[in-house]
């Protein structure tokens, strides 16, 4: 148990560097330890994707090196950027990296976490107060950001998009977009949008997924365009809750479509569609199986907040399945933490 008073130390699970590799090519997850390993366990399915050539296997194995030597040096790269950016980029809205204020939120969603941060407050009554999307699948939708404070955010983002600075990729699918730990906004803008109005809702709406303990978070912003991302293969979040808030621009096209919990991508049918409203954000589970459809024109820009839970997570990694093999890492890290797991219910893991 951690000493009371002692800062926190955050980790990451092994299997970061081994699980969940995403190969867009052939639209696969894959778990990568060694040639054999791969042709063994995934041999199949990728000559039915199109790898059929020794040619296409060497690459495959390239790739998939490369993206594991990412990883291993991800902690160090990202606070090298940081700190890059701290000293040398001039940002054009300095107010977005003000202390978040109730006026950069939406009246409404000001009013369910206001409500459910009440004395006797219950599910029920906060359902009155959101957009029920999905009951079976517990999604849900309410307005988060004020209109204004999404456009100074975009011209914020694409200003620094702009600039001739590093810039880390916000995952291993997407690969454009800005990491806001990175660029400083984590501290002012996500983690009081986490602590003073998220988990009062999460509390109500996600109980057995610890959404009343989230205790560290990782956010990004992803853009999708022409000539650029268009599209999100099937997966599920490194996380217990997933908040993705659409921030702009005009687009046509992109909508989320959602599966089972933790459901294998290759079984998906019949999925449940939901169209991005600037503005509003998707709450759900981080283990649904999601993904997002081809953008049409123009182009999307979507706050992805991560919420995590360390008393849910230290019992059960949500990415390898198994009780996390932890490391040691920086920030927040991956959520996990060495303390002893407070006894909660583990979403759906059984």
């Amino acid at each position: 148990m951690a000493t009371a008073g002692a800062p926190r130390r955050f980790c990451r699970c092994a299997c970061f560097c081994t699980e969940n590799l995403y190969v867009a090519r052939y639209g696969l997850h894959v778990r990568f330890r060694d040639e054999r390993q791969l042709r063994r366990d995934y041999g199949a399915v990728l000559r039915a994707r199109g790898c059929v050539g020794a040619e296409d296997f060497r690459q495959l194995l390239a790739e998939l090196e490369q993206e594991v030597g990412r990883r291993r040096r991800l902690a160090q790269e990202s606070a090298a950027r940081r700190a890059l950016i701290a000293s040398s980029y001039l940002p054009a809205r300095p107010d977005v990296y003000r202390s978040l204020q109730e006026a950069s939120l939406a009246p409404e969603f000001l009013a369910a976490a206001e409500y459910s941060s009440t004395p006797g407050a219950g599910l029920e009554g906060l359902l009155q107060r959101l957009e029920t999307v999905s009951e079976g699948r517990r999604i849900y939708r309410v307005p988060v950001f004020a209109a204004p404070f999404c456009r100074a955010l975009l011209q914020e983002l694409e200003h620094f998009e702009q600039s001739d600075l590093p810039k880390g990729r916000p995952n291993t699918m997407n690969n454009y977009g800005v990491l806001l730990h990175e660029l400083g906004l984590d501290e002012p803008l996500v983690t009081p949008l986490r602590e003073r109005f998220l988990q009062p809702l999460t509390a109500l709406l996600y109980p057995d997924c610890g959404g009343g303990r989230l205790d560290s978070h990782r956010a990004f912003v992803v853009k999708y365009a022409p000539g650029q991302d268009r599209a999100l293969g099937c997966h599920y979040d490194n996380a217990e809750l997933t908040l993705n808030v659409a921030l702009g621009k005009a687009f046509t096209g992109g909508a989320l479509y959602f599966g089972d919990l933790f459901q294998a991508p290759a079984a998906l049918t019949e999925p449940l569609e939901v169209e991005h409203l600037v503005g509003q954000g998707v709450l759900h589970r981080g283990g649904q199986l999601h993904g997002a459809r081809p953008l049409g024109t123009g182009e999307r820009w979507n706050l992805v907040v991560w919420l995590r839970a360390s008393a849910v997570r230290n019992r059960l990694c949500p990415m390898c399945r198994r009780e996390p093999d932890l490391v040691d890492d920086e920030g927040f890290g991956d959520g996990f933490t060495r303390e002893e797991p407070t006894t909660v219910d583990v979403c759906a893991l059984t």
